[in-house]
């Protein structure tokens, strides 16, 4: 992968950091705490293969490419303003630590009734 000059990198993400709390019943609630502010690009790849829970709307896939940041795991997201993507993979493309390329899938919340 060649290195990307920054300015192709203009959009502001939120890293967020999945916090588990329990819910006062024996389980656990998952909600994200906002993280470091980072500055990446992102790249449309298309939509997943097969709708979920038989929804017509597919989730978009993207590629997400910052300088190198460690401990970025499949656990966290990415926020951009009211979106939100799920990081599927994460790595180092060319093992020198300068980029970081992560596959997500943006986050469709179904809206309460």
């Amino acid at each position: 992968m060649t290195h990307r000059p920054l300015g192709a990198r203009r959009r502001r993400l939120v890293l967020e950091v999945p916090v588990d709390e329990p819910d006062g019943f024996g389980g656990r609630l998952r909600r994200y705490v906002a993280g470091p502010v980072l500055w990446g690009s992102l790249e449309s790849l298309g939509s997943a293969a097969a709708p979920r829970g038989g929804r017509p709307d597919r989730p978009g896939l993207y590629r997400v490419g910052l300088r190198y940041r460690p401990g970025v795991t499949p656990a966290m997201r990415f926020a951009d303003g009211p979106r939100r993507f799920a990081i599927r993979a994460a790595n180092d493309p060319d093992g020198r630590r300068r980029d970081l390329v992560c596959e997500v899938e943006e986050v469709i919340e179904e809206a309460s009734p």
